[in-house]
């Protein structure tokens, strides 16, 4: 009798278990992706499990809430905002910075964060008011103020221009015209906001 050479050879996993920051990642970026998708309220963590091929359980192990899946995605997510355009005038400089600014309102981050404010109660949106804040509204605000600091120095908008007022009308018309409007900002419109907007608001008087 010939004996038979048969064995049965050990199952192989379709690929190999995603462990640590690895997998974390995978899971924060499903949480942005359904976010972008599903939004606010339609995310749920077995919708996150799901798209991060993992089980209900290892979302559950790092994150007790979608709240706090949704804020540790965005912290990781969003784009940085770290250098102030230099196109050598104030009125490029603002353009190049409000294009950054609509990237990152765009991005699958962006669209994270834009669901969140469009959808959650007060009582959940005051718990993403600080990383909304220190997250994209300070950043943009550092860099407008560089932005109108180096334009003072140029003689290009008048010496009163720094200060928290004239900071903040970038960020408060592109969130309103966002939110409200459903605007998506395009050359032309970020062109009309810097020429009719800003410049004035920033040209010096004459003597």
């Amino acid at each position: 009798m010939v004996a038979s050479h048969w064995t049965a050879a050990p199952a192989r996993t379709a690929s190999l278990r995603r462990r640590g920051a690895v997998l974390e990642r995978a899971i924060l970026e499903a949480a942005l992706e359904q976010l972008g998708t599903v939004g606010w309220n339609g995310l749920t963590m077995e919708g996150v499990a799901a798209g991060a091929q993992t089980g209900k359980a290892a979302v559950y192990r790092r994150w007790p809430s979608k709240e706090d899946l949704v804020a540790d995605a965005l912290r990781a997510g969003l784009p940085r905002l770290d250098a102030a355009p230099d196109r050598g005038s104030v009125r490029e400089d603002l353009l190049a910075l409000c294009r950054q600014a609509r990237e990152a309102m765009y991005s699958r981050p962006g669209l994270a964060l834009r669901s969140i404010i469009h959808e959650c109660d007060p009582i959940q949106a005051e718990r993403f008011h600080g990383l909304i804040f220190k997250g994209v509204v300070e950043p943009t605000i550092g860099l407008l103020r560089q932005i109108i600091n180096r334009g003072i120095e140029r003689g290009e908008v008048r010496g009163d221009a720094s200060n928290s007022y004239v900071f903040d009308a970038v960020p408060a018309m592109m969130m309103y015209r966002s939110k409200m409007c459903a605007s998506e900002w395009s050359d032309g419109d970020l062109e009309e906001m810097i020429d009719q907007l800003m410049l004035p608001l920033l040209r010096p008087t004459g003597p």
